[in-house]
Parts: C-alpha cells; structure tokens; sequence
C-alpha cells in the first residue's frame, strides 16, 4: 500500500493527446502506462491489467481490471456496435476505454478540465414566457355564442390556452352561453 501511495503522488500524465474532431485534449489507456513503467520499476511494483466480458441487465460490458499489489480497480465500457467498426475494433475500443478508467482509479488521475468524458452538457436556458392572460380574458368574455367561444379560444396561443385562469372562463362561458 505504501508503494502506491507514492506511485500516485508521482504519477503525472498530462493530456497531450488531441482530438481534433472534439477540439479537445485527452489521455489514453497507454499514455497513462507509458507514464507509469519507468516509477513501477523505481519502486519494484508489478502491475497487471485484463479484461473480462460481463453482462449487466440486457447490456454487455468489457470490465477492465487494474491490479497493483493486492488493491484492485475495475473500468467498464459497454460493448456496442459502432458504424464504420469491426466487432474486434469495437471490443479494442472498449478495452481501451475500460482500462483507462480503471487505471484512473487505481492511480487517483483525475479526468476533469478538457476530457470529453467529463464535459457536462451545456444546460438550454428556458426563458420564460411570459403570458398575458388578462389580455386572453378580454377577448374570451366579450364572446355571445358557443360558436364564437370555440373559434376565439382555438386562436389563443397554446400558452394562453393553456393558462388554468383562462381554463376556467371558457368551461365558465361554456356552461352559460348557448
């Protein structure tokens, strides 16, 4: 436990890498063991990963094991079919993915800033709308006929329609006009 302890505290693996698609920096399974070989040696630390294929619910997942001494963490990816990809390039994929959330884990890198995978979607701002249901009142109560009711209430905007104010005068004209 003391070895990894001082792995974690030594282990710096910067996000070189750059997806130019995303327009967005990364690290990979093999950047973070390139980065670690040369202090596993230092401390005479043996690392070992593999991958198991488990099912979870409907859904199959790579489960990747990262294993340092006795501790132990795991990095899942769902096994899916991606276009364009072989079922071997697919399980590689997930392979990758899984092992580098496991060695994360195991070694306390922390995927923040510019990782993809960490990147919240951007929240819609809902406005809100503002409805003038006083002006809808006016044009509904002004109506002298069932017929004439419809065709108002049928060209308010949904959200004036929609109001529980306005609701309410037309089931109230409805049930006086004839």
């Amino acid at each position: 436990m003391e070895n990894l302890v001082k792995i974690q505290n030594e282990l710096k693996v910067p996000k070189e890498n750059v997806n130019a698609f995303g327009k967005y920096k990364y690290r990979s399974a093999e950047d973070i063991l390139e980065a670690v070989k040369p202090i596993l040696l230092k401390y005479n630390a043996t690392l070992t990963l593999s991958d198991e294929i488990v099912a979870i619910g409907n859904k199959v997942f790579l489960k990747a094991t990262a294993k340092l001494n006795e501790t132990i963490c795991y990095g899942y990816a769902e096994l899916a079919e991606h276009k364009g990809m072989s079922a071997e390039q697919a399980t590689g994929t997930a392979s990758s993915y899984s092992r580098k959330y496991a060695l994360n884990g195991l070694f306390l890198i922390d995927e923040t800033e510019s990782d993809a995978d960490s990147q919240k979607p951007i929240a819609k701002v809902e406005h809100p709308i503002v409805v003038n249901v006083e002006d809808a009142k006016s044009k509904l109560i002004v109506v002298s006929t069932l017929k004439e009711l419809q065709q108002v209430y049928l060209s308010l905007p949904k959200e004036q329609a929609s109001n529980v104010e306005v609701i309410a005068l037309k089931d109230k004209l409805k049930a006086t006009l004839k």
